[in-house]
């Protein structure tokens, strides 16, 4: 299918889950990402804020999680047309931006590249790590300014059971995919 397609297949099956089982299905995701990663103190994880009105997968979990661990967290923010990463802490001030999304107040861009996970918002993944978001161009634009040795793992409520027929030669795959059911690594198949 094409990401067109996809992504508005997959917006109205997110859509269609009801508030209880988005928020178990996210508990799912959080628990199979901490046991196959298990995350440590000292470590850096870039990770989305949820759009609630889009049901994503509710990453304050995890964001809760690594706050109480000596984690260090960051989150995207648009500035001018650009994604950046600020580092979050328990008392980050948080504003809603024009598209919804909430946002940490301050503008100011950590500079690091040397990620250890970022975790990836997306619509569909497909079985090779190829994803669809929501068509701005964000996280390919990022992919390329981080470590190649950060991995970018996406989470999602559902598995990758069709292909996307359209993918370009600028887009970065996702080295991991995380669902309820599964971690998907791109280079080994289902663990």
């Amino acid at each position: 299918m094409l990401k067109a397609e996809l992504r508005k297949k997959y917006l109205n099956k997110r859509k269609a889950l009801s508030n209880d089982e988005a928020f178990v299905f996210s508990e799912k995701i959080f628990t199979n990402f901490v046991d196959y990663f298990k995350p440590e103190s000292g470590q850096k994880i870039h990770i989305f804020i949820p759009i609630e009105k889009f049901n994503e997968i509710n990453t304050h979990i995890f964001i809760d999680y690594f706050l109480t661990r000596n984690i260090q967290v960051f989150v995207p923010k648009i500035v001018e047309g650009k994604l950046i990463s600020v580092e979050i802490f328990s008392e980050t001030q948080f504003e809603t931006n024009n598209w919804g999304i909430s946002e940490p107040v301050s503008n100011e861009d950590s500079g690091i590249s040397d990620f250890d996970f970022v975790i990836t918002p997306l619509l569909y993944c497909d079985a090779k790590g190829n994803r669809v978001g929501y068509g701005k161009g964000f996280y390919d634009s990022f992919f390329e300014s981080i470590s190649e040795d950060s991995k970018k793992i996406g989470v999602n409520y559902f598995n990758p059971d069709e292909c996307i027929d359209d993918v370009w030669k600028n887009d970065i795959p996702l080295d991991y995919l995380v669902t309820p059911t599964d971690v998907l690594s791109f280079e080994g198949g289902f663990e």
